[in-house]
């Protein structure tokens, strides 16, 4: 996809096994695939939002109007990078990377999904320190942060392996029952005592870096940009 209007398509990140990008329209498909094969045991229920009950083609849909729609609604004060996981060149996952007003927080939070067929194997682990190296080593975050049911032993031991801290217990409604949401918190400090992932970023040019509301181009303003566009917010 030619990057050219949307640098953040020629964004790469790596890892010895991966390839993290936004997906293109082709890429885009590959991806909602995997999750309507199936992200997790039917029989269990590790989103606050239970996007995985519907029907398969629906569950792949949602993937698709997902990614097109972080990107459509995209502000530097507020983002989501929606990046399909590779791994030999094929899909096995997605690895989102978000944040509200990041160039004043420094805070960004991390969601992730991995297909059925792929769990078991680090990958969860790898594309999350893939991201968390986006985060800290070239956006300069101070934090990240995440969450995951009590009753989610993968999701928070990855957060453990990786260094992140408890950080308080939130209560959250799934398919009409009360669930505890364990909180947690990782900082500069301890994400560099437990980097063991190598990472790579290529592509993160100065484009990029704008749309992170890292840097200031002319035009600065983003809403006047806008509107000169004719993108009404």
């Amino acid at each position: 996809m030619d990057p050219r209007f949307w640098p953040l398509y020629g964004l790469r990140i790596t890892t010895p096994r991966l390839e993290l990008r936004l997906p293109g329209l082709d890429l885009l498909d590959d991806l909602a695939s995997v999750a309507a094969d199936g992200v997790h045991d039917p029989a269990e229920m590790p989103f606050s939002l239970p996007w995985t009950d519907a029907a398969p083609e629906d569950v792949g849909r949602a993937i698709f109007q997902h990614v097109l729609r972080t990107v459509a609604e995209w502000q530097p004060q507020k983002w989501c990078l929606s990046l399909a996981v590779l791994r030999d060149g094929k899909v096995v996952g997605r690895q989102d990377l978000f944040a509200t007003d990041f160039a004043v927080t420094r805070q960004a939070e991390t969601g992730s999904w991995l297909g059925l067929a792929h769990q078991g194997h680090g990958i969860g682990t790898e594309m999350r320190a893939a991201v968390l190296h986006l985060a800290f080593a070239e956006l300069d975050a101070d934090w990240a942060v995440s969450d995951a049911m009590l009753d989610n032993p993968r999701s928070l031991g990855v957060s453990r392996h990786l260094g992140y801290r408890p950080d308080g217990l939130a209560l959250a409604s799934a398919r009409g029952q009360s669930r505890t949401l364990q909180r947690l918190r990782l900082s500069r400090a301890e994400w560099e005592a437990h980097r063991t992932v190598p990472v790579e970023v290529a592509g993160l040019d100065e484009g990029c870096r704008g749309l992170f509301g890292q840097t200031r181009s002319d035009r600065s303003d983003w809403s006047d940009w806008s509107e000169q566009a004719g993108v009404t917010a």
